[in-house]
C-alpha cells in the first residue's frame, strides 16, 4: 500500500475515532491517544534510527544485542519528542510546581537539582551539566524508569523506538541506540557499552527540598509549547494494560503498574537479546513494610531502606554509599532481567 493512502486511512480512522471527542474525559482522550499508537507511524518517518546508522555502513545485524523485530516503533519519529538541550532551572521560590509534584533529585559535588515529571513526561531527555559532570538525566513515562548518566561530549535525544516498551535514547555523536532501562548500547558502534550511571532519586519536591534547600529545579521555560500541568498518558500509570507487547509477563506476581526499584551491574557477557550480569529488584510497598531488606548483589551486601523523608526506596552498600537504582513498573524487571526476583 503506497504510503499517501496509509496515511490518509491513519488520518480518517483517527477523525473517526476521537469525532466523540467532545463527550469523552481529557484522560479518555489520552488513553485512545496511546491505544491506537500504531496509527501515528504512518504519519512519521520510521526509518531514521537505522538509516542514520547504515549511512555510516554499519551492519546493524551484526552489531546488534537485541533481535531487531523487538525495536518497534513508538509513534513520533527520531527526535519527535524533543530532548531539552538548553535546560532553565527555577528556585524554591520561583518555580511552579507544588510541594506534592514528583521529582527526580540528583546531587553531584554538593550541587543539587531537581527534575519535575511535569516536563520530564513530554521531554522525557533532559542534556545537562551538575556539579561540573556533563549528565543525561532520562524517564520513561511507559515504565517510569529513571536513568542519570555521565554524557562526556555528546548528547542524548529520543529515538522514538521501544524496546519491551521502554525508551530507547541514542547518542548524538554516533547515532547508538541504547536501551534506557539497561544504560546500554544495544544498536550501532558502541553495541554493548555500558553508561556510567549516577545515582537518582525519586520523591516529591517538598521533600526535596527539606533535604536540599538550595536546589535548582527544572523549568518550564524548556522553548517548547507543551502543556507542563497535564498528565499526557490518562489512566495509564494506573491501569492493568500495557500498550505494546512486552516479554516474560508469566514471571510477574504484581501488578503491571506496581511501583518497585531494581539494581544492576552487568558483566562482560554478551547474551543475545538478554542482560548479564547481576540485578535484584525491591518492591516498594514491602520494602516500606519491612523498613529494610539485606541481600547479596554480585560479591558484597547491600541494603535497601524506606527513607520516610523522601518516601521511597533507597540501596546502599556496606559502606553507606548509595547504589544506583532505578524505579520501573512491576512490568519492567522481568522483560529486561533474567533472574528468579523477577517472580517476587
Amino acid at each position: 500500500m503506497k504510503k499517501g493512502i496509509k496515511i490518509a486511512i491513519a488520518a480518517t480512522l483517527v477523525f473517526i475515532l476521537t469525532a466523540g471527542g467532545l463527550f469523552v474525559s481529557a484522560n479518555g482522550l489520552d488513553d485512545l491517544k496511546l491505544r491506537y499508537y500504531f496509527l501515528l507511524q504512518y504519519l512519521n518517518d520510521q526509518d531514521r534510527e537505522i538509516g542514520d546508522l547504515e549511512e555510516q555502513n554499519i551492519n546493524v545485524a551484526e552489531l546488534s544485542r537485541i533481535e531487531i523485530a523487538q525495536l518497534l516503533n513508538g509513534g513520533p519519529p527520531k527526535d519527535g519528542i524533543p530532548s531539552v538541550d538548553n535546560p532553565e532551572f527555577d528556585t524554591a521560590t520561583t518555580t511552579s510546581y507544588g510541594d506534592d509534584h514528583t521529582v527526580i533529585g540528583i546531587v553531584i559535588n554538593g550541587e543539587a537539582k531537581a527534575y519535575p515529571y511535569g516536563v520530564m513526561n513530554w521531554h522525557e531527555i533532559v542534556n545537562d551539566r551538575l556539579g561540573g559532570v556533563n549528565i543525561t538525566v532520562s524517564y520513561c513515562p511507559l515504565c517510569d524508569t529513571i536513568l542519570a548518566f555521565e554524557r562526556g561530549e555528546s548528547t542524548f535525544g529520543v529515538s522514538g523506538k521501544l524496546y519491551q516498551s521502554c525508551l530507547v535514547m541514542f547518542d548524538r555523536t554516533d547515532d547508538t541506540l541504547y536501551s534506557q532501562p539497561w544504560g546500554m548500547g544495544i544498536i550501532g558502534p558502541q553495541v554493548n557499552h555500558n553508561l556510567k550511571k549516577i545515582p537518582a532519586v525519586k520523591t516529591t519536591l517538598g521533600a526535596w527540598l527539606e533535604q536540599h534547600p538550595d536546589s535548582l529545579i527544572l523549568s518550564t521555560d524548556t522553548g517548547y509549547n507543551r502543556n507542563y500541568t497535564r498528565y499526557p498518558y490518562g489512566s495509564y500509570y494506573t491501569n492493568d494494560q500495557l500498550i505494546f507487547p512486552v516479554r516474560d509477563q508469566e514471571a510477574r506476581k504484581l501488578h503491571p503498574k506496581e511501583i518497585v526499584s531494581y539494581i544492576w551491574q552487568a558483566n562482560d557477557e554478551t547474551p543475545h537479546n538478554q542482560f548479564a550480569g547481576h540485578s535484584h529488584q525491591f518492591v516498594h510497598s514491602e520494602i516500606k513494610e519491612l523498613g529494610s531488606k539485606k541481600v547479596e548483589f554480585g560479591d558484597r551486601t547491600v541494603t535497601a531502606t524506606w527513607d520516610q523523608n523522601l518516601d521511597t526506596v533507597i540501596v546502599r552498600d556496606e559502606q553507606g554509599n548509595m547504589i544506583t537504582s532505578s524505579t520501573a513498573f512491576a512490568f519492567v524487571y522481568p522483560a529486561f532481567f533474567d533472574n528468579p526476583d523477577a517472580a517476587k
